[in-house]
């Protein structure tokens, strides 16, 4: 299966911290304080769940959540997670194969669409941006790469992310695929923008409009 990370499950949070310190956490949690009180969430791409910790110490109770990831291992241990008082749905699926028949308030997608082919960037793209009410945030991070203006070590540091995840959780992806064009074109307003790691990761609070 592609995409899936089970085989590190385990490890991927101190895998992350090693070779990102704090960062790719800092990217999320500085987001969180845009979530609404007694709103509903789609949490696209998880991970491990420690993010559901962080949002329920913001809020304790009156968040609906689902919780989609593709790895089982990941998800047997985002069930493990403090929620607090707040209802967490989990579901086992791919985001490309997810059936959504409701609408979020909320969107949160964390490093997941670095995983994705271009044709892949554009379908997933469109299964949330539908799924998202209008006036809707959708919480955006990722790592961020841009041939023009980026380091030389990153464009290295990219291809030996891939070349490693490839051969460990049969990642799709050869090349990141940057997704500013698509909240583009669907017009989405950015209410943040903040950048880690010497700008290696970006976070964007996007709200449809």
């Amino acid at each position: 299966m592609n995409n899936n990370y089970d085989p590190i499950a385990p490890y991927y949070d101190v895998l992350s911290r090693l070779v990102y310190f704090r960062a790719q956490l800092k990217a999320q949690t500085d987001q969180l304080s845009y979530i609404p009180a007694n709103s509903s969430i789609l949490i696209a791409g998880g991970g491990t769940g420690w993010i559901l910790e962080e949002i329920a110490r913001i809020h304790p109770s009156g968040l609906d959540i689902s919780y989609v990831e593709i790895s089982g291992e990941m998800l047997r241990l985002s069930k493990k997670r403090d929620v607090k008082e707040n209802t967490v749905t989990y579901i086992h699926a791919a985001a490309e194969d997810l059936e959504i028949s409701i609408t979020y308030d909320v969107v949160i997608t964390a490093f997941l669409f670095d995983n994705f082919s271009m044709d892949k960037v554009s379908l997933v793209f469109q299964k949330f941006h539908s799924a998202l009410k209008k006036e809707g945030l959708w919480l955006f991070s990722d790592f961020y790469y841009n041939e023009a203006t980026g380091r030389r070590w990153q464009k290295y540091l990219l291809r030996m992310m891939y070349f490693f995840f490839r051969h460990i959780s049969n990642v799709e992806a050869s090349a990141l695929i940057n997704t500013e064009q698509h909240f583009q074109e669907q017009s989405y307003r950015s209410l943040k923008t903040a950048s880690y790691y010497a700008g290696f990761i970006k976070a964007v609070v996007y709200q449809k409009s």
